[in-house]
């Protein structure tokens, strides 16, 4: 991934609120988007939805940008339209939950603490992938974000998930800036996530110059406007998870064969190697 001056540099931005020049761009190209309210996002929750996830070069996201304009609008808190989010995520102390993923199994279960810094509001979110290819997001407002292991944590898992067992403990931080667009003619919304910079067992690593944008939708639409957008881009729909990536990244003695060709991809686009 970014060498390791490049890894603290931009953990050091995000950390100190500062901004990369990637962020700046995308406040500029969302500044002639209509704004929405957190209140009105209520509407277009998802909390049960199809997901289509991209991976795209940060030299994209003006133009597809451009493209979505008219089409959308911006959620804006604070009178800021690129919001800075910090997640841990939990796991079993064998790694279960990434394990799953990693041997394509179709049903499977993230635990994660989420603080979303600008709104001041923190979750603990249960989020499963069913063998209908569906997400469904339970969660649970928390005074503070959980960044330990605690029976509540245990205990909000079982409730939405029995089969698990409990013990988790936290496994690995992020930290991205994430614009959220909600379409104006129905049941969507996209999020794009910049500055990706992820800690854990002991090491550092971030992802300068990419992008993950995820379309959210009650029943996968392919004529979206962004997923038009994106198909006229040329750039393929690619299922990612920021979790096992972030895994496969800090964590070496774990294997994971199976993420390799994204790895090899989010390399190539941060060396400029692969426009899409």
């Amino acid at each position: 991934m970014a060498t390791e001056n490049r890894q603290r540099e931009s953990t050091t931005a995000i950390a100190d609120g500062g901004e990369s020049s990637l962020a700046c761009r995308v406040q500029e190209a969302l500044a002639g988007y209509r704004p929405i309210s957190l209140a009105e996002m209520d509407g277009v929750a998802l909390m049960d939805r199809t997901d289509t996830k991209y991976i795209v070069p940060a030299s994209s996201l003006a133009g597809l940008l451009e493209r979505l304009a008219g089409k959308y609008r911006t959620l804006e808190i604070r009178q800021r339209r690129l919001n800075h989010y910090r997640t841990v995520y939990f796991d079993t102390e064998d790694m279960a939950f990434y394990l799953r993923h990693h041997a394509g199994n179709e049903v499977r279960v993230k635990v994660r603490s989420r603080e979303y810094t600008d709104s001041r509001l923190s979750y603990l979110e249960v989020k499963r992938k069913t063998n209908k290819d569906r997400t469904v997001k339970e969660r649970l407002q928390t005074p503070e974000p959980v960044t330990q292991a605690s029976r509540q944590v245990d205990d909000f898992l079982l409730s939405q998930y029995p089969l698990a067992e409990p013990g988790l403990s936290p496994k690995l931080s992020n930290e991205f800036s994430r614009a959220t667009l909600v379409s104006n003619a129905g049941p969507e919304r996209l999020t794009l996530d910049i500055d990706l910079a992820f800690a854990g067992n002991g090491r550092t690593a971030s992802l300068p110059g990419v992008a993950i944008i995820e379309v959210k939708q009650a029943r996968f639409d392919r004529t979206s406007p962004v997923i038009s957008g994106m198909r006229a881009l040329g750039i393929p729909p690619r299922g990612i998870s920021k979790y096992c990536i972030g895994v496969a990244l800090l964590y070496p003695e774990i294997k994971h064969n199976a993420f390799k060709p994204k790895l090899l991809l989010l390399n190539q686009l941060m060396r400029g190697e692969q426009s899409v």
